[in-house]
Protein backbone atom coordinates (compact mmCIF):
# COMPACT_ATOMS: atom_id res chain seq x y z
CA UNK A 1 0.00 0.00 0.00
CA UNK A 2 1.15 3.51 -1.19
CA UNK A 3 2.85 5.62 1.97
CA UNK A 4 2.17 9.07 1.46
CA UNK A 5 5.37 11.51 1.93
CA UNK A 6 6.20 13.28 5.01
CA UNK A 7 6.31 16.00 2.36
CA UNK A 8 3.34 16.17 0.58
CA UNK A 9 1.02 15.44 3.87
CA UNK A 10 2.20 17.00 6.66
CA UNK A 11 1.70 17.05 9.88
CA UNK A 12 2.55 19.02 12.94
CA UNK A 13 4.49 17.78 15.66
CA UNK A 14 1.78 16.44 17.76
CA UNK A 15 0.49 14.66 15.09
CA UNK A 16 -2.42 17.28 13.65
CA UNK A 17 -2.86 18.13 10.55
CA UNK A 18 -0.29 21.23 8.97
CA UNK A 19 -2.34 24.22 8.51
CA UNK A 20 -5.71 23.45 10.56
CA UNK A 21 -4.00 22.54 13.17
CA UNK A 22 -7.13 19.38 13.65
CA UNK A 23 -7.13 15.94 14.55
CA UNK A 24 -9.79 13.66 12.88
CA UNK A 25 -12.18 13.52 15.80
CA UNK A 26 -12.12 16.97 16.19
CA UNK A 27 -14.35 17.65 13.06
CA UNK A 28 -18.36 16.27 12.72
CA UNK A 29 -19.70 14.63 9.55
CA UNK A 30 -21.42 18.12 8.29
CA UNK A 31 -19.16 21.26 8.22
CA UNK A 32 -20.00 24.63 7.44
CA UNK A 33 -17.34 26.81 6.36
CA UNK A 34 -17.15 30.57 6.01
CA UNK A 35 -14.79 32.97 4.73
CA UNK A 36 -14.54 35.23 7.39
CA UNK A 37 -12.92 34.09 10.91
CA UNK A 38 -14.90 36.24 13.13
CA UNK A 39 -18.15 34.53 11.52
CA UNK A 40 -17.10 31.60 13.02
CA UNK A 41 -18.73 32.50 16.65
CA UNK A 42 -21.54 34.26 14.91
CA UNK A 43 -22.64 30.36 13.84
CA UNK A 44 -21.11 28.61 16.61
CA UNK A 45 -23.41 31.51 19.07
CA UNK A 46 -26.48 29.15 17.55
CA UNK A 47 -24.89 25.94 18.99
CA UNK A 48 -26.31 24.34 22.24
CA UNK A 49 -22.65 23.82 23.48
CA UNK A 50 -19.29 24.22 21.79
CA UNK A 51 -16.93 21.07 22.53
CA UNK A 52 -13.70 22.16 20.25
CA UNK A 53 -12.21 25.21 19.68
CA UNK A 54 -8.97 25.48 17.77
CA UNK A 55 -7.11 28.42 15.45
CA UNK A 56 -4.36 28.58 13.45
CA UNK A 57 -3.78 31.22 11.23
CA UNK A 58 -6.74 32.28 9.81
CA UNK A 59 -8.47 28.95 10.06
CA UNK A 60 -10.82 28.84 13.25
CA UNK A 61 -12.38 25.79 14.11
CA UNK A 62 -15.45 25.20 16.50
CA UNK A 63 -16.93 22.27 16.68
CA UNK A 64 -20.74 21.47 18.48
CA UNK A 65 -24.00 20.61 18.48
CA UNK A 66 -27.17 22.33 17.43
CA UNK A 67 -30.73 20.74 17.92
CA UNK A 68 -28.78 17.23 18.85
CA UNK A 69 -26.62 17.31 15.47
CA UNK A 70 -22.82 17.51 16.06
CA UNK A 71 -21.85 20.52 13.56
CA UNK A 72 -18.34 21.89 12.62
CA UNK A 73 -18.02 25.39 11.53
CA UNK A 74 -14.73 26.44 9.99
CA UNK A 75 -13.32 29.60 8.72
CA UNK A 76 -11.41 29.31 5.54
CA UNK A 77 -10.32 33.06 4.54
CA UNK A 78 -10.68 34.28 1.64
CA UNK A 79 -9.80 32.63 -2.14
CA UNK A 80 -10.07 29.87 -3.94
CA UNK A 81 -6.28 29.08 -3.07
CA UNK A 82 -7.62 28.76 0.70
CA UNK A 83 -10.26 26.53 -0.24
CA UNK A 84 -7.35 24.06 -1.65
CA UNK A 85 -5.92 23.91 1.83
CA UNK A 86 -9.23 23.64 3.29
CA UNK A 87 -10.73 20.90 1.28
CA UNK A 88 -7.51 18.61 1.07
CA UNK A 89 -7.05 18.94 4.51
CA UNK A 90 -10.78 18.07 5.62
CA UNK A 91 -10.61 15.16 3.18
CA UNK A 92 -7.19 14.04 4.72
CA UNK A 93 -8.72 13.94 8.19
CA UNK A 94 -11.29 11.46 7.69
CA UNK A 95 -9.87 9.36 4.70
CA UNK A 96 -6.23 8.91 5.42
CA UNK A 97 -4.70 6.43 8.17
CA UNK A 98 -2.21 9.51 9.69
CA UNK A 99 -0.31 6.55 11.38
CA UNK A 100 0.38 4.43 8.22
CA UNK A 101 0.39 7.65 5.82
CA UNK A 102 -1.79 5.43 3.89
CA UNK A 103 -5.68 6.29 2.09
CA UNK A 104 -8.07 4.02 4.35
CA UNK A 105 -10.22 1.54 2.61
CA UNK A 106 -13.32 2.90 3.61
CA UNK A 107 -13.88 6.58 2.43
CA UNK A 108 -16.00 9.14 3.98
CA UNK A 109 -18.45 11.38 2.95
CA UNK A 110 -18.60 14.78 4.23
CA UNK A 111 -21.01 17.39 4.15
CA UNK A 112 -19.42 20.92 2.85
CA UNK A 113 -21.80 23.99 2.93
CA UNK A 114 -20.52 27.38 2.64
CA UNK A 115 -22.66 30.22 4.43
CA UNK A 116 -21.19 33.56 2.78
CA UNK A 117 -21.86 36.55 0.91
CA UNK A 118 -21.67 38.00 -2.93
CA UNK A 119 -22.62 40.28 -5.18
CA UNK A 120 -25.81 40.00 -7.63
CA UNK A 121 -25.32 40.12 -11.51
CA UNK A 122 -29.36 40.11 -11.82
CA UNK A 123 -31.12 43.25 -12.09
CA UNK A 124 -34.06 41.73 -9.61
CA UNK A 125 -31.78 39.86 -7.14
CA UNK A 126 -31.86 42.55 -4.31
CA UNK A 127 -28.80 43.02 -1.59
CA UNK A 128 -30.41 41.34 1.79
CA UNK A 129 -32.17 38.37 -0.70
CA UNK A 130 -30.19 34.53 -0.54
CA UNK A 131 -28.74 32.90 -3.42
CA UNK A 132 -27.99 28.85 -3.17
CA UNK A 133 -25.83 28.15 -5.86
CA UNK A 134 -27.09 25.07 -8.80
CA UNK A 135 -23.34 25.32 -10.26
CA UNK A 136 -20.04 26.96 -9.14
CA UNK A 137 -18.10 28.68 -12.25
CA UNK A 138 -14.45 28.79 -11.19
CA UNK A 139 -13.22 31.96 -13.40
CA UNK A 140 -9.56 31.46 -10.99
CA UNK A 141 -8.06 28.25 -12.52
CA UNK A 142 -7.68 26.68 -9.51
CA UNK A 143 -9.23 23.22 -10.68
CA UNK A 144 -6.56 23.49 -13.72
CA UNK A 145 -4.27 22.12 -11.61
CA UNK A 146 -5.69 18.96 -11.28
CA UNK A 147 -7.19 15.78 -13.37
CA UNK A 148 -10.61 17.56 -13.62
CA UNK A 149 -13.42 17.04 -16.27
CA UNK A 150 -17.19 18.00 -16.01
CA UNK A 151 -19.92 15.76 -15.58
CA UNK A 152 -21.25 14.49 -18.88
CA UNK A 153 -24.23 15.96 -18.33
CA UNK A 154 -22.87 19.95 -18.14
CA UNK A 155 -20.09 18.96 -21.11
CA UNK A 156 -22.43 21.34 -23.41
CA UNK A 157 -22.32 23.74 -20.42
CA UNK A 158 -19.00 23.85 -20.17
CA UNK A 159 -18.16 24.07 -23.66
CA UNK A 160 -20.66 27.38 -24.24
CA UNK A 161 -18.89 29.19 -20.97
CA UNK A 162 -15.27 28.21 -22.57
CA UNK A 163 -16.38 30.03 -25.65
CA UNK A 164 -18.39 33.22 -23.79
CA UNK A 165 -15.02 33.36 -21.30
CA UNK A 166 -12.52 32.28 -23.79
CA UNK A 167 -9.28 32.76 -21.89
CA UNK A 168 -7.72 35.40 -24.42
CA UNK A 169 -4.29 34.59 -24.40
CA UNK A 170 -4.11 35.78 -20.46
CA UNK A 171 -7.14 34.30 -18.13
CA UNK A 172 -7.21 30.64 -16.56
CA UNK A 173 -9.87 27.84 -18.71
CA UNK A 174 -12.63 27.88 -16.54
CA UNK A 175 -14.34 25.05 -15.28
CA UNK A 176 -17.92 24.22 -13.84
CA UNK A 177 -19.19 21.77 -11.15
CA UNK A 178 -22.35 21.25 -9.82
CA UNK A 179 -23.94 21.27 -6.44
CA UNK A 180 -24.76 17.99 -4.40
CA UNK A 181 -28.72 17.59 -5.42
CA UNK A 182 -29.30 16.19 -1.89
CA UNK A 183 -27.76 19.35 0.20
CA UNK A 184 -29.42 22.32 -2.65
CA UNK A 185 -32.78 20.32 -2.42
CA UNK A 186 -32.77 20.76 1.78
CA UNK A 187 -31.10 24.37 1.31
CA UNK A 188 -32.13 26.31 -1.62
CA UNK A 189 -36.88 26.76 -0.76
CA UNK A 190 -37.34 30.17 -1.21
CA UNK A 191 -33.84 31.36 -2.36
CA UNK A 192 -32.60 32.49 -5.86
CA UNK A 193 -30.32 29.61 -8.10
CA UNK A 194 -28.72 29.70 -10.50
CA UNK A 195 -24.38 29.39 -11.29
CA UNK A 196 -22.22 31.00 -8.70
CA UNK A 197 -18.84 32.52 -10.50
CA UNK A 198 -16.14 32.44 -8.72
CA UNK A 199 -13.19 35.07 -8.88
CA UNK A 200 -9.42 34.97 -7.89
CA UNK A 201 -9.66 38.53 -6.59
CA UNK A 202 -12.34 41.42 -5.66
CA UNK A 203 -11.30 44.18 -7.74
CA UNK A 204 -10.23 43.55 -11.16
CA UNK A 205 -11.14 40.05 -11.42
CA UNK A 206 -14.63 41.10 -10.28
CA UNK A 207 -14.97 43.98 -12.78
CA UNK A 208 -14.38 46.87 -10.47
CA UNK A 209 -12.28 49.64 -11.28
CA UNK A 210 -10.90 52.67 -8.51
CA UNK A 211 -7.52 53.48 -10.17
CA UNK A 212 -6.81 50.60 -12.13
CA UNK A 213 -8.33 49.13 -15.58
CA UNK A 214 -9.44 45.69 -15.63
CA UNK A 215 -8.63 44.17 -18.76
CA UNK A 216 -12.21 42.38 -19.21
CA UNK A 217 -14.22 45.87 -18.07
CA UNK A 218 -16.99 43.74 -19.76
CA UNK A 219 -17.00 40.99 -17.27
CA UNK A 220 -20.35 42.08 -15.75
CA UNK A 221 -22.03 42.47 -19.12
CA UNK A 222 -20.72 39.33 -20.40
CA UNK A 223 -21.87 37.42 -16.89
CA UNK A 224 -25.10 38.88 -16.64
CA UNK A 225 -26.45 37.85 -20.10
CA UNK A 226 -25.53 34.53 -19.95
CA UNK A 227 -28.26 31.85 -20.49
CA UNK A 228 -28.20 28.49 -20.83
CA UNK A 229 -31.63 26.09 -20.74
CA UNK A 230 -33.06 28.44 -18.17
CA UNK A 231 -29.63 28.91 -16.37
CA UNK A 232 -28.31 32.01 -15.49
CA UNK A 233 -25.29 33.70 -13.73
CA UNK A 234 -27.16 34.73 -10.66
CA UNK A 235 -23.43 36.13 -8.29
CA UNK A 236 -20.39 36.11 -7.89
CA UNK A 237 -17.73 35.64 -5.20
CA UNK A 238 -14.52 33.93 -4.68
CA UNK A 239 -15.19 30.09 -3.23
CA UNK A 240 -17.83 28.15 -4.63
CA UNK A 241 -16.76 26.99 -8.12
CA UNK A 242 -13.00 25.38 -6.16
CA UNK A 243 -15.55 23.94 -3.50
CA UNK A 244 -18.21 22.14 -5.73
CA UNK A 245 -15.32 20.52 -8.04
CA UNK A 246 -12.84 19.55 -5.10
CA UNK A 247 -16.17 17.95 -3.50
CA UNK A 248 -16.89 16.08 -6.43
CA UNK A 249 -13.49 14.92 -7.45
CA UNK A 250 -13.08 14.01 -3.36
CA UNK A 251 -16.93 12.15 -3.22
CA UNK A 252 -18.29 14.97 -0.90
CA UNK A 253 -21.64 16.78 -0.83
CA UNK A 254 -21.31 20.23 -0.77
CA UNK A 255 -23.42 23.42 -1.67
CA UNK A 256 -22.94 26.94 -1.56
CA UNK A 257 -25.41 29.76 0.22
CA UNK A 258 -24.77 33.49 -0.07
CA UNK A 259 -26.36 36.61 1.25
CA UNK A 260 -26.40 39.07 -1.67
CA UNK A 261 -24.55 42.20 -0.09
CA UNK A 262 -24.30 44.14 -3.41
CA UNK A 263 -26.10 44.18 -6.84
CA UNK A 264 -23.57 45.41 -9.24
CA UNK A 265 -26.37 46.18 -12.26
CA UNK A 266 -28.45 48.38 -9.59
CA UNK A 267 -24.61 49.67 -7.96
CA UNK A 268 -26.26 49.00 -4.90
CA UNK A 269 -25.10 47.84 -0.89
CA UNK A 270 -26.53 46.24 1.67
CA UNK A 271 -27.95 48.38 4.53
CA UNK A 272 -27.79 45.53 6.92
CA UNK A 273 -25.28 42.97 5.93
CA UNK A 274 -24.82 41.74 9.54
CA UNK A 275 -28.05 41.27 10.34
CA UNK A 276 -28.56 39.55 7.05
CA UNK A 277 -25.93 36.92 7.46
CA UNK A 278 -27.58 36.04 10.50
CA UNK A 279 -30.25 35.84 9.34
CA UNK A 280 -29.02 33.22 6.49
CA UNK A 281 -27.08 31.36 9.11
CA UNK A 282 -29.78 30.48 11.47
CA UNK A 283 -31.96 29.57 8.23
CA UNK A 284 -29.60 27.29 7.08
CA UNK A 285 -28.33 25.29 10.42
CA UNK A 286 -32.36 24.83 10.62
CA UNK A 287 -32.44 23.06 7.62
CA UNK A 288 -29.25 20.70 8.24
Amino acid sequence: MHQIPESELILNPDGSIYHLSLFPEDIADTIINVGDPDRVKMVSDFFDKVEIRRQKREFITHTGSYSGKRITVISTGIGTDNIDIVYNELDALVNIDFKSRTIKNDLKSLNLIRIGTSGALQEEILPDSFVCSSYGLGLDGLLNYYHWNPDKEDRELHHLLMSELPSEGRFPAVYIAKASQTLHAKLSEGMHTGITASCSGFYGPQGREIRLRPFRNDLIDRLSAFRFKGLRITNFEMETGAMYGLARMLGHHCCSVNVIVANRIRQEFSKKPYKSVNELIELTLSRI
